[in-house]
Order: structure tokens, then C-alpha cells, then sequence
């Protein structure tokens, strides 16, 4: 089922104990939040499109084929170059629920936590 957000959307692939698998889509100029979570590490993988990944201090290029590692508790976002970004996550945790997330700064004025 397809998950409509400011940014873009986001589908649910596939979920098992300890992990769970999505596709996002980032809209072109469009941004996530700058977020972490708490009680989970996730692994994006650069499907289609271009634009900039985030983790800590440290942007990278977004092109296909790119792997992140974010750890659980890092700060991260990505954003849409002049393309839509299309990303694959893999959530990794014992607690895999969409509430785990500490927004730091949001374009589109949702809760900050």
C-alpha cells in the first residue's frame, strides 16, 4: 500500500521479525526530515534518480546504485536532486513502527518531537 507524505510516498515491501523492507519516493527538490530514530538502523539503496543522502555531518551523492548505512540514533534525510530520488530501505530493529521518529527540522510543518 502506497503511504502519500508531503515529500513524496513511501510502500511497505516486505516485513519480517527484525526487519523491514520500503520503497521511497523523494520528490524531485523535495526533502525528508532531518530525523533519527531510537529503536532502529536502516540501510537506503539508491534505485533511480539522483539527489543527496545525509548521515551525521555527511552528505552523498545520490545516484543509482549508492548504498547508506545509517545507525541506529544517527541524524540523516535525503532529498531529490533534479530528479525524483527512489530509494530501497531496509529497517533493521526489534521495533519497526513509523512513530520512531525525532523530527529536527521539517519543510512542511509536522510535529517536531
Amino acid at each position: 500500500m502506497r503511504v502519500e507524505r508531503p515529500w513524496g510516498w513511501f510502500e511497505d515491501l516486505l516485513e519480517a521479525p527484525g526487519y523491514k523492507v520500503k520503497r521511497l519516493l523523494v520528490q524531485r527538490h523535495c526533502q525528508l526530515s532531518l530525523q533519527r530514530h531510537l529503536h532502529r538502523s536502516e540501510s537506503w539503496t539508491v534505485i533511480a534518480g539522483n539527489g543527496q543522502l545525509l548521515c551525521d555531518d555527511a552528505w552523498t551523492t545520490a545516484i543509482p546504485g549508492v548504498m547508506l548505512t545509517i545507525p541506529k540514533g544517527s541524524i540523516h534525510r535525503a532529498r531529490g536532486g533534479n530528479e525524483d530520488l527512489v530509494i530501497l530501505e531496509v529497517q533493521h530493529g526489534e521495533v519497526l513502527v513509523e512513530d520512531d521518529i525525532e523530527r529536527l527540522q521539517d519543510d512542511y510543518g509536522r510535529v517536531i518531537t
